[in-house]
């Protein structure tokens, strides 16, 4: 068996696969170069691949993302790291107003084949204003894509679609997952956006997650296995395109659905999932649908007050036993 990789590794890998197989594949952010980002997720490309294509910038989140839509409008396909997810505020007028836009305001004449990366969430204590799970920021702006891998496989396979894709990509890696290993991708491995995973088939209830909730849902899972309970987890790995069809057939088997997001409960995906459950398969549920979520508060600094604020395996676990006690 191949050794494992970390979820880390595999950032670096996925990157250096797509720049060793396409020239035009640029990288730049802050550290990224001779440091290896600040979470070691860019060890080695400047090594390999120089500074020209792993461009250190400067501490300015509206000049990376800026000379990258510039750069993707000239032919390049660069792939800007935003250290801290919390920090797309900076640079939000290029994410919400113009990266998304340009294609479909020139009438597909300029495209914007560009890549966003950015860690994300909490759970590892680095307070309010580096902790947060953004994801539903980039969903409420029309022409994103978005992506959130929760394992080093799905890193790899869901980077190649992402700068392969014409259109603009917030790639969302989770700081908790950094450390997680995973089995190694093959080569030329590819996930396409929008193809959710089924990540533990089940019966009697399905639970839909992305990204650090994925391995929360799979414990709670794991440990009402021990009560007769059978967990259906869908990994979503992406928000845009949304695989609801995936998830719409899983609760035609189950009945009843838990959904499982970092995102605060006022305005997360999770109520959008709900939504479409609602809108197109009321007549599949035996219950009602219920959502465990981030309180609406800042995050805490205090690792024990963030668990009182992020979803934990235990408060999946008791949402699940109360959805199969209904």
């Amino acid at each position: 068996m191949a050794d494992l990789i970390t979820y880390r590794e595999a950032v670096a890998e996925g990157l250096a696969r797509e720049m060793r197989r396409d020239p035009a594949v640029v990288c730049l952010g802050e550290d990224i170069g001779a440091a290896g980002g600040v979470f070691k997720t860019t060890v080695g490309l400047q090594a390999e691949f120089g500074p020209d294509r792993v461009r250190d910038t400067p501490i300015s989140e509206q000049a990376i993302v800026g000379m990258a839509m510039g750069a993707a409008m000239t032919g390049v396909r660069p792939v800007a790291e935003i250290m801290f997810s919390d920090f797309l505020a900076c640079c939000w007028d290029y994410l919400a107003n113009e990266i998304p836009k340009m294609r479909y305001m020139t009438g597909g004449q300029v495209t914007i084949p560009l890549v966003v990366r950015t860690a994300n969430g909490g759970g590892l204590g680095f307070g309010a204003q580096h902790s947060q799970s953004v994801e539903n920021w980039a969903l409420a702006v029309p022409g994103l894509k978005i992506a959130a891998p929760s394992t080093p496989a799905d890193v790899i396979g869901l980077l190649a679609a992402a700068i392969r894709s014409d259109d603009p990509v917030v790639f969302f890696e989770h700081k908790g997952l950094f450390a997680s290993r995973g089995e190694p991708a093959p080569d030329d491995h590819f996930v396409p956006l929008g193809k959710a995973a089924i990540a533990r088939s089940g019966t009697d209830v399905t639970v839909v997650a992305l990204a650090a909730t994925v391995p929360i849902a799979l414990a709670a899972a794991q440990e009402l296995e021990s009560s007769g309970a059978s967990v259906e987890v869908i990994d979503l790995r992406c928000l845009v395109p949304l695989d609801m069809a995936t998830v719409l057939a899983s609760v035609q088997r189950t009945s009843r659905l838990l959904i499982v997001e970092e995102n605060p409960y006022q305005g997360g995906w999770g109520g959008t999932v709900a939504s479409i459950v609602a809108d197109e398969g009321f007549e599949l549920l035996d219950a009602p649908i219920r959502r465990v979520a981030a309180a609406c508060v800042p995050l805490p600094f205090a690792d024990a007050l963030e668990d009182e604020v992020i979803p934990t395996t235990e408060k999946v676990s008791a949402a699940l036993r109360a959805l199969l006690d209904y």
